[in-house]
């Protein structure tokens, strides 16, 4: 199974409260929007935005607990939709053997970018993804929503 490597293009956040990830592939074709919760959001927004927040957040104290462990993010994998639920694992480096650990996206993105590790997607995934110039007309003329 080939992957399709992704990057996070941004997080914005709707006139209903809501906040969404999106993720596009890299010829920025594609988009695949996720929507998550405010604190997750800010997670993600603070490495996004080459930020560092006042106090360590619980992805900065992961990482930091798996450094400590000589644990490292290989790559991070956006696996499954169910229920309108996305599922992903992150790859875990350790003493040289991998660990596949459950997780969910928000939770694995914000640690793969503070790690500066890829984020892919299954193949299966793609028709869960919107064309890049729709999204982002919307986004610049503010109907993103």
């Amino acid at each position: 199974m080939d992957l399709i490597k992704l990057k996070v293009k941004t997080v914005v956040l709707s006139s209903q409260g809501l906040c969404s990830l999106l993720l596009t592939d890299e010829g920025e074709k594609k988009v695949l929007p996720i929507t998550i919760g405010f604190f997750e959001a800010q997670a993600i927004a603070f490495p996004l935005e080459g930020k560092t927040p006042p106090r360590p957040l619980t992805h900065d104290l992961l990482k930091t607990i798996c450094q400590k462990l000589n644990g490292e993010l290989e790559k991070v994998v956006i696996t499954d939709i169910k229920d309108d639920t996305y599922y992903s694992e992150i790859y875990l480096r350790r003493n040289g053997d991998i660990m596949q650990i459950d997780a969910r996206p928000s939770d694995a993105i914000a640690l793969a970018l503070r790690y500066d590790a890829p984020i892919y997607m299954a193949p299966r995934l793609v028709e869960f993804t919107y064309d890049y110039s729709d999204i982002f007309k919307d986004y610049v003329d503010g109907d993103i929503d």
